[in-house]
C-alpha cells in the first residue's frame, strides 16, 4: 500500500512554478520514478513510499522557497537541488539571501545597490528604524527604497508593505477625480507601481493588493494609524508640510521599518508654505535610530545625460 502527501504551492503561481506545459515538473519526477504525481491547480499529490516522498516534499519545498526569492525557476536551480544534500541546500539560500543582492526581479534579474549611497541605504536600514533617502531625480532612492520593501516581506521581516505620498497636485482633495480610490491615486503612485512590477510577478503583485499585503494610500489617510509589523515609505516628502509629515512620522508601531525620500531641489508646495522635509532635516539628526542618507549626482543611475542636466540647475 502506497503512501500520499500532498503539497501547497499557494506561495507561488502555478505556470510560473510548473514551467510551460509543466517542464519544471517533469524535470523533478524524472528523479523520481518510483512516485505518481500529479499536479492540479495549486496542489500536488505524491504517491509512493515514504523515504522517497519525503525527498520529494523537501525538493518542491526548496523550489519554493527559490521561486519566492528569485521569483523564476530554472533548469540549473532543479539540477542542483536533485544533487544536494539538505544541509547543502539550505547553505546555498542562506548564502544568496545575504548577498549583497536585494531580491530578484521578474525573470530572476538581479536588483541591488549600484552607487555607494544606494548602499548606504541598504546598509543604514538593518540598523536603524527609520531612514531619510534624500536626493536628486534619478538617483535611485525610491527604487532602492521599494527593493528593501519588497526583500524584508520575502524574509518575512515585515507582514506588509504600505506606500503613500502626498497628491500634492490635487492638493489631496481626490473626490473630484474619476474612478475608485486606486483609480485616484494611481497617477502619483506610479513611479512605486512601476518599482514593485520589476520585483514581483504580476498575479502576485495583483494578489498582494487584494490581501492588502502591499496598500497604496494617500498621505491623507495616513492619520490616525498606527502601522505595526510594517515597512513603510512615504515618497516625495519634499511636498508634506511640517505638520504633514509629523503626523506620518509619528504612525510608526512596534517592528516598523520607516523610509522617507524626497528631493529637496524640487518643492512644489504653495509659496506660503514650507517643506517638512527640510525642517525634519535640521531637528531629527541627534536622535538614535534616525539615519540621513544624502544622494547626489554621482548616483544618477539614469541616461548618463541626467547627471550633466542636475549640474547644469545645481549651478544656476
Amino acid at each position: 500500500m502506497s503512501n500520499e502527501i500532498i503539497i501547497k504551492i499557494d506561495s507561488a503561481n502555478p505556470v510560473d512554478f510548473f514551467g510551460v506545459n509543466h517542464i519544471n515538473l517533469k524535470f523533478v519526477e524524472s528523479g523520481f520514478p518510483e512516485l505518481k504525481i500529479i499536479a492540479r491547480g495549486e496542489e500536488i499529490k505524491a504517491y509512493g513510499n515514504s523515504d522517497s516522498l519525503k525527498e520529494f516534499e523537501w525538493i518542491i519545498n526548496n523550489l519554493l522557497e527559490t521561486y519566492n526569492l528569485k521569483g523564476i525557476i530554472r533548469e540549473s536551480d532543479i539540477k542542483t537541488l536533485l544533487g544536494s544534500t539538505e544541509q547543502e541546500s539550505n547553505t546555498r539560500i542562506e548564502l544568496e539571501k545575504n548577498t549583497q543582492v536585494l531580491v530578484y526581479g521578474r525573470s530572476g534579474r538581479v536588483i541591488k545597490a549600484r552607487t555607494k549611497n544606494q548602499q548606504l541605504m541598504v546598509d543604514s536600514i538593518q540598523k536603524n528604524d527609520m531612514l531619510f533617502a534624500i536626493g536628486p531625480a534619478g538617483t535611485g532612492k525610491t527604487y532602492t527604497a521599494v527593493a528593501l520593501a519588497v526583500k524584508a516581506l520575502k524574509n518575512r521581516e515585515v507582514r506588509r508593505i504600505v506606500l503613500t505620498r502626498p497628491a500634492i497636485e490635487a492638493g489631496e482633495s481626490l473626490g473630484f477625480l474619476p474612478g475608485d480610490m486606486k483609480d485616484k491615486l494611481d497617477p502619483y503612485m506610479q513611479p512605486l507601481y512601476d518599482a514593485l512590477r520589476d520585483m514581483l510577478p504580476e498575479s502576485k503583485l495583483e494578489k498582494y493588493f487584494e490581501e492588502r499585503t502591499i496598500e497604496i494610500a494617500p498621505l491623507a489617510f495616513m492619520r490616525g494609524r498606527t502601522l505595526d509589523h510594517a515597512f513603510v515609505i512615504l515618497d516625495e516628502a519634499q511636498n508634506t508640510t511640517s505638520s504633514q509629515l509629523k503626523m506620518f512620522l509619528t504612525r510608526m508601531g512596534k517592528d516598523a521599518k520607516f523610509v522617507i525620500t524626497g528631493d529637496i531641489t524640487q518643492i512644489d508646495l504653495p509659496k506660503n508654505q514650507h517643506s517638512g522635509l527640510l525642517q525634519a532635516e535640521r531637528i531629527l539628526h541627534p536622535i538614535k535610530g534616525i539615519k540621513f542618507v544624502k544622494l547626489d549626482q554621482t548616483d544618477v543611475v539614469r541616461h548618463k545625460i541626467v547627471t550633466k542636466i542636475i549640474n547644469a540647475y545645481s549651478n544656476i
